[in-house]
């Protein structure tokens, strides 16, 4: 017999997002208790920013995940199951589980999905031979025995094209690298190569000025519109393909940190609420779905022309709370987004570069001084302080 839930609010995806919107939702509406219906499979929730950290052996992997269920805001319902069907015409969403849900409202926060087979071989290999990635729970850490363990050599650091979590991540990583490569005697015999699929080092060009110096200072080599496109742990060599003349060559390495290329969940993509990409198609600024009224989306999963960031996040949760509410009520959308994403670039230990900016790639800084510099203070926030924020403010409702 097939489960039937009914729900005012649903909200698919128990992440950041998701999480963080049905908590302002009770906060503001108590008459929403018992009718807010969070949808996801995940019993773990991860603060992935933290894992930078824990690749540069700065930080303990287990300070990054908690129980789901302790995360759950008290007057929300939890169906651990995965979405699998959209039928927003019928205002109802069907699992793999074979549940059926209605809803009023709806909120797509399902996050962004990687896509590890993507990279011939990479999944054979990844976590030993030196291959390494800061992006899974599960192999963190040996990117930090890769750093830990290395003797000099050839280390790459990529990043596809695609958007990613966080796009200043994979150049992150290198940056502590290369820092406890010098600490510990084996830099001069090490070449460290950033192979990127983007055009750039990064888009804002207040913070890019700041990393060109940084790669120059720290003599690091890089290759821009290059995608790595299969890797051989067994011989250590990494093959890419440049993706304007579709030429591939092949480099050796003693250890490569991969940043996988990432996209929508396949649920999404293959729904009615997606664009010609495959992202939830959401209005820029009310974040209401473009074609069906009741459906908001936020976070990685929407086609939002933003970095995918918890900071954005964190914007945009009070958006949609706020423009949700006032549907509700009859109400005009009023609350607006304007693309504000942050991305703290740990350019080593103990230096941060607090990238702050909008849709239009202006520097929306938080501070009263100049962001676009190294600072010390700013990489302590960034291990001490945001954490407390999430756990503690941004996923209860509270900023």
């Amino acid at each position: 017999m097939t489960n039937v839930y009914d729900a005012k609010v649903a909200i698919v995806g128990a992440g950041s997002a998701g999480i963080s919107i049905a908590a302002r939702l009770l906060r503001k509406n108590r008459q929403l208790h018992g009718q807010v219906l969070l949808i996801d499979p995940s019993d773990k929730h991860y603060y992935q920013p933290l894992w930078t950290l824990v690749g540069g052996g700065a930080a303990k992997v287990e300070d990054s995940v908690r129980e789901q269920a302790s995360l759950i805001p008290e007057g929300a319902k939890w169906l651990k199951e995965a979405v699998d069907t959209f039928s927003p015409e019928n205002n109802t969403l069907e699992t793999k589980e074979g549940s059926t849900v209605r809803y009023d409202y709806l909120v797509v926060a399902a996050g962004i999905e990687i896509y590890w087979d993507q990279i011939k071989g990479l999944k054979e290999t990844i976590g030993k031979n030196g291959v390494c990635s800061n992006y899974s729970y599960d192999y963190v850490q040996s990117t930090w025995e890769n750093i830990r363990n290395f003797r000099g050599g050839t280390a790459i650091f990529t990043q596809p094209s695609t958007p990613v979590k966080c796009g200043g991540a994979p150049q992150k990583i290198m940056y502590l690298a290369d820092d406890y490569f010098r600490q510990s005697g084996v830099r001069e015999h090490t070449n460290i190569i950033f192979a990127s699929g983007l055009p750039n080092i990064f888009a804002v060009k207040r913070y890019a000025d700041t990393l060109e110096q940084v790669i120059q200072r720290k003599n690091i080599e890089t290759k821009y519109r290059v995608e790595l496109v299969e890797i051989d742990g067994d011989t250590k060599k990494a093959t890419f393909e440049h993706l304007d003349t579709n030429e591939r060559f092949t480099l050796s390495f003693d250890m490569i940190h991969v940043t996988p290329p990432m996209g929508p969940p396949a649920f999404i993509a293959k729904s009615a609420l997606a664009d010609a990409a495959g992202w939830v198609d959401v209005d820029p600024y009310t974040l209401q779905h473009k074609t069906y009224k009741n459906v908001f989306g936020a976070g990685d999963c929407t086609n939002l022309p933003t970095s995918k960031t918890g900071a954005a996040i964190r914007k945009q949760a009070p958006v949609v709370a706020e423009n949700l509410l006032a549907l509700m009520n009859g109400k005009p959308l009023q609350s607006r987004y304007d693309g504000y994403t942050s991305c703290p670039l740990v350019t080593g230990y103990n230096k941060l570069v607090l990238a702050e900016f909008d849709y239009d790639k202006n520097p929306r800084e938080t501070f009263p001084f100049d962001q676009s510099k190294e600072r010390m203070s700013m990489y302590v926030m960034k291990k001490n302080l945001l954490p407390i924020m999430y756990w503690n403010g941004m996923l209860k409702g509270l900023m």
